[in-house]
């Protein structure tokens, strides 16, 4: 069986890597990494694939950024005489990410069975571009791996055939599981020192500058109960340099260049609270039972609300204040966290689960 796995953003990479492992068991499976290049940067792409220990790519289609359409655009271009030359049995994307729908819909046209990692996820507002990834991958997918038991209700009630749907369980926190001693073990983190993490990349956020402004001078005025670190994204970093001189930066208010998996994975497993807009990092913080306040309106992943540590905050930074000043009450001296499955099936054993499906289909 040929197995082909497409990614193109640094969260598929975290989702791609156990499924490839687990694939890897099984005698008679040849598999095939294609990186869009939706994620050029080095510090954002290649060094992920070395920490995750993941193969380097087969092909990189270098499709770099612009708008969703063209990015969509891109990938639909370069990556169908891929498909055509190599012929999987079954390509595999991950996410909802644009590279995602991109080649979903690519295998779609020409007969190649498609499966989806991290189905069935619905914010309900299809003003964000990957709401709308989400819904026509889904749509187009023969088999839809789930992360929860939200996301298999999702897809019954937009009429996917049952027969598909397979509530499999989370494949970043299998990642999280395997890395996470080493995480801590090469980039230690003094736990009497207490700090809040922020990441922010949303275009409905970063590209608001009056928002962004006084997102900065909420963060500031945090840094003064405890220090803030902030890996910058790249395009947050264009916005923030429109701002110029007014970023509001001190001492303990640090803007950081992106970090590397192992590393961001060492400061979120030690961080007194996490803000962030991510989806991925509400499902890890709620892993590792760090208290994340969400800097959006609503959430594709709500089961990190219901049963784990996550807090909608939404664009009211006032809220934002409210919030972590009662984070900080509740724990003013934030202890080292044990960590467990609490939300079903987030075990570190998704990847093996999607493997067995795969096989016996």
């Amino acid at each position: 069986m040929h197995i082909l796995h497409v990614v193109g953003a640094r969260p598929n990479f975290m989702k791609a890597a156990p499924v490839l492992r687990a694939l890897a068991l099984h005698p008679g499976v040849r598999q095939t990494l294609i990186h869009t290049g939706q994620h050029y940067d080095s510090a954002m792409s290649d060094v992920f694939f070395q920490q995750l220990q993941m193969p380097m790519p087969d092909c990189n289609l270098g499709v770099g950024s612009g708008t969703h359409a063209q990015q969509t655009a891109a990938v639909l271009t370069a990556i169908e005489p891929v498909l055509m030359e190599r012929k999987p049995d079954i390509v595999l994307v991950y996410g909802d990410v644009n590279s995602t729908i991109a080649a979903a819909l690519v295998c779609s046209k020409i007969g190649i069975r498609v499966a989806h990692v991290e189905a069935g996820l619905r914010s309900r507002d299809r003003s964000m571009p990957e709401e709308i990834n989400r819904l026509v991958t889904d749509q187009l997918s023969d088999l839809l791996f789930s992360p929860s038991q939200d996301g298999n209700e999702n897809l019954r009630a937009e009429g996917i055939d049952p027969g598909k749907i397979h509530l499999v369980g989370n494949v970043m926190i299998d990642t999280l599981v395997r890395l996470l001693p080493q995480a801590k073990k090469e980039f230690p983190v003094d736990p009497s020192c207490p700090y809040a993490l922020v990441t922010l990349h949303r275009p409905s956020n970063v590209d608001d500058l009056p928002w962004l402004q006084e997102m900065l001078s909420t963060l500031s005025q945090l840094s003064e109960r405890l220090h803030i670190i902030f890996p910058v994204h790249p395009r947050t970093r264009q916005r923030l340099g429109a701002l110029g001189s007014s970023i509001a930066a001190n001492g303990r208010l640090q803007l950081l260049d992106p970090l590397p998996y192992l590393s961001f994975l060492a400061l979120q497993a030690r961080a007194a609270m996490v803000i962030t807009d991510s989806g991925g990092i509400q499902e890890e913080t709620s892993y590792l039972h760090v208290p994340c306040l969400t800097v959006r309106e609503n959430t594709e992943r709500p089961i990190t609300v219901s049963l784990g540590t996550n807090q909608l905050v939404g664009r009211d930074l006032e809220k934002l204040k409210q919030a972590a000043r009662q984070i900080l009450r509740t724990e003013s001296e934030p202890a080292p966290r044990e960590t467990s499955p609490g939300i079903p099936l987030w075990d570190g054993h998704a990847s093996e689960r999607i493997a067995e499906v795969i096989l016996r289909r």
